[in-house]
């Protein structure tokens, strides 16, 4: 459910991506993946700079819309772009506003129908597909009582 719209400030990111799409179930495949090797190669403690443990999934470059296809990428809030390790990415964010939900529940489960929910309200949303967020944070990782934010950019 929307809980509110938020303000998010201006922020550095590093770690993984691919670019993806919503057809025939691929961006489920490809996050599964890239999940998959954040956490097989150890990526969250190769990132310099990191200002914190929260894990952060942005959505990007949009082509269009959620239908199309856009970049996925899972890491962290950096302090600077300086020292980008070989195949990771670097990106700065420029703040915006954001309607917020709380993904609640066994995850991914609770992201998958999140999203769901999303994509039904997208019209009324008026989205602005600059980039959209997910923070796994403390409560993320607690079986059936998971929490997960997710942001997603309004005009």
């Amino acid at each position: 459910m929307m809980n509110n719209t938020v303000t998010a400030e201006p922020f550095k990111f590093m770690g993984i991506g691919v670019q993806t799409t919503n057809e025939n179930n691929k961006a489920a495949t490809d996050l599964e993946e890239l999940w998959k090797r954040f956490y097989q190669e150890g990526i969250m403690i190769r990132i310099p700079d990191a200002t914190g443990s929260d894990i952060y999934t942005i959505y990007t470059d949009y082509e269009k819309d959620y239908t199309d296809k856009y970049t996925a990428m899972i890491g962290l809030k950096v302090k600077s772009l300086t020292d980008i390790p070989t195949g990771f990415i670097g990106r700065e964010f420029g703040g915006g506003n954001f309607a917020k939900y709380t993904a609640k529940g066994k995850m991914p489960d609770a992201i998958i129908h999140t999203w769901m929910q999303i994509w039904s309200e997208d019209t009324q949303l008026n989205r602005s597909y600059d980039y959209d967020f997910e923070v796994y944070g403390s409560k993320s990782d607690k079986g059936e009582n998971s929490e997960v934010d997710i942001y997603v950019s309004v005009k």
